[in-house]
Formats: structure tokens, C-alpha cells, sequence
């Protein structure tokens, strides 16, 4: 099935399943002391109350996107956004049209980054054609789910036209390569979504309240893969499923950390940084998803999407040439509870 026909099914499928929202609404808590109250729930774009009783945090919205990131801790990120959003200008991420948004990740129509939406492409079209429909059988009033790390909010406009209750959530909030592109979505989806600032290992919402989490190639972003994925299971109701997509993998731990040098050399070269402002871990191993099975209690099921015969024969090339072990993508899927 090429990509055209896989718009056009999922197209489809939207006018099917438009409507099937409960009205639930998204309960908040406050990212600062943790506390929540029952007035404190989004609702069709509205917080009847913004303000923690307790410690006087306030949620407020600018440009359709909810702040709910601490000054004390935007401060500490200010250099990481600054970095990132400089390297993803200058790799040309974004448009100014929306035409841009709407062909993701089926196409990317500016042409400056096609292999990265290639893989990324290839991966959702797994995800859309082997596992979505698993879930959506079981969860016949759509799924409420977590975008974390939601970047241009693709995935979360995906997911909406499947009529389901996407969050997105992430540091970057500009109108290219942040939340703020979600502006060109809202004219095509029966119901908009919403959209928080957020850091992932402080989420401003409620226990017990969404059915999956999807880290849509921004897991590795995490400074601690154990505190990120407890809290995620703090704002998961049971059963629950998490998904790790398109964050590098590598067998070695060695092949991983030449990659890291390698990366820092070329970003103070191009960029004139190693953009190493965060420590983030960067990549996973088989010992991190160990580490996350003993300490989270979760049994991770791999997929690994066909990219080509040049991605499958990057391996033995590597070997031939005596380098370090390349990259690998793969779908991540734990699922926790009964299912």
C-alpha cells in the first residue's frame, strides 16, 4: 500500500470515527507541588481554574499552547531549546505552509530532510497498520493518549483523525518545529487537541487518566529513562501501553558512545556547540530496557519496520569496514496490566 492510498484509508476511517470523544476532559495537577483539585480540569479548551490552591502556580495559555513549565525550570532548559531550535533551522525543519504539516510524515515536501521522513514514514506505517488496529478494537471510544515530546504534533494530528483524544506535549513551542505548528491541523480534524509545555520527567496532569503513551523518537531526550517512564506510568490508567519509536538502538554500549562522540564533534564543528547543555542519555541499549523491565516492571515487545535494503545492509557494511555498529529503529511496545 503506498503512502497516497494509506492517506486516503486513514481519511476515511476519520469520518467513522469522528465523535467518539467522552467528554471526559484532562485533569490537572500542578507541575511545581504536585497537588490537584477537581475544578482543575481542561475541558473543550477551557480551565475553569488555573491556579493551584496550594502553592499559587498558573496555568496559562499563549497561542492556543498551555504553559506549564515552572520559570525556575525553563531556565534550565533555556540553552538546550535555544541549541536544538538553532540546528533545526539550519537542517531547514518546517514551512511556512501548511501543506508542509499535512503530508508528514507520508512526505516531506520541502525535500531538505527526506530519508529522516523516510524512516519516520515507515515506522507509522507499521505502527498504523499492525498495531493501531489492536488497540482500537479494544478501545472502541478511541484512546486518550499522551504525545510526549510531540514536536510539530504530526503524530497528534494522526492520531486525531482516528478520532482519538491526543495530549501533546514538549519544550519547543515555535510556529516551524514546536507546538505552535499545530495551527495548520486545527481546519482539518472534527475536534482540535491540546497542547502543554511541558518537560516529560514533570507532567502536568493527573494519575490514572490515559490509555497509551508514545514517545514518537524523543525518548532518548530523557535525562533518566527510569524517573521519565515512572512518571508516565503515574498518569496512565490501567492497562496501559507505552511506546518508544524511532529513538537509536544499539547492541553496544561501545558503538553507542563513539556515536555520541562523534555527534558532539560535528555539532561544535557545524554549530559551534556540542549541544550537551542537557545530559541527555541519547540512545538505548538492551541494558537500559533491562534496567526499565526491573525498575518499572515492564516487558518490552521489539518490531522492527522494513526501511530498505540499503537500512538492512548498513550492519554488514559497517563490519566490512571494520566501523562502529550504526543505529537501529525499532517499535518499542510494554504494555502493563490486563489487555
Amino acid at each position: 500500500m503506498n503512502s497516497r492510498t494509506l492517506q486516503q484509508a486513514e481519511t476515511q476511517d476519520t469520518l467513522a470515527k469522528a465523535g467518539n470523544g467522552t467528554g471526559r476532559g484532562v485533569r490537572l495537577r500542578c507541575p511545581v507541588c504536585g497537588r490537584s483539585n477537581s475544578l482543575m480540569v481542561l475541558k473543550q479548551g477551557i480551565l475553569r481554574e488555573p491556579a493551584c490552591t496550594t502553592c499559587g502556580f498558573t496555568f496559562v495559555q499563549s497561542g492556543g499552547i498551555w504553559k506549564a513549565l515552572t520559570p525556575v525550570r525553563e531556565e534550565r532548559f533555556e540553552q538546550f531549546m535555544i541549541e536544538y531550535e538553532m540546528v533545526r533551522l539550519r537542517e531547514g525543519r518546517g514551512s511556512a505552509g501548511a501543506h508542509y504539516y499535512l503530508g508528514l510524515p507520508y512526505k516531506d515536501v520541502t525535500g531538505r530532510n527526506t530519508w529522516q521522513w523516510k524512516i519516520r514514514f515507515r515506522s507509522y506505517r507499521f505502527f498504523q497498520q499492525r498495531i493501531l488496529p489492536w488497540l482500537e478494537y479494544r478501545y472502541t471510544q478511541g484512546l486518550d493518549i499522551l504525545d510526549i515530546g510531540g514536536g510539530n504534533c504530526w503524530m497528534s494530528y494522526r492520531l486525531a483523525l482516528r478520532g482519538h483524544r491526543p495530549v501533546a506535549v514538549d519544550l519547543l513551542v515555535n510556529n516551524l518545529d514546536g507546538l505552535g505548528a499545530a495551527h495548520h491541523y486545527i481546519n482539518y480534524l472534527p475536534r482540535s487537541f491540546d497542547l502543554f509545555q511541558a518537560e516529560m520527567d514533570r507532567l502536568p496532569f493527573d494519575d490514572a487518566q490515559f490509555d497509551v503513551a508514545i514517545f514518537n523518537a524523543s525518548f532518548h531526550y530523557s535525562e533518566n529513562y527510569v524517573q521519565t517512564l515512572q512518571e508516565v506510568l503515574r498518569c496512565l490508567r490501567r492497562p496501559a501501553h507505552i511506546f518508544i519509536i524511532d529513538s537509536p538502538f544499539y547492541r553496544n554500549e561501545e558503538s553507542a558512545q563513539k556515536m555520541l562522540q562523534e555527534r558532539q564533534l560535528k555539532f561544535q564543528s557545524e554549530y559551534g556547540f556540542r549541544s550537551d547543555s542537557i545530559p541527555s542519555r541519547e540512545y538505548l541499549t538492551p541494558g537500559a530496557l533491562e534496567e526499565l523491565a526491573r525498575e518499572c516492571g515492564t516487558e518490552w515487545k521489539m518490531f522492527e519496520p522494513w526501511y530498505g535494503v540499503g537500512w538492512a545492509l548498513r550492519p554488514l557494511k559497517a563490519r566490512l569496514l571494520q566501523r562502529r555498529e550504526p543505529a537501529k529503529f525499532y517499535i518499542l511496545w510494554a504494555t502493563l496490566g490486563d489487555s
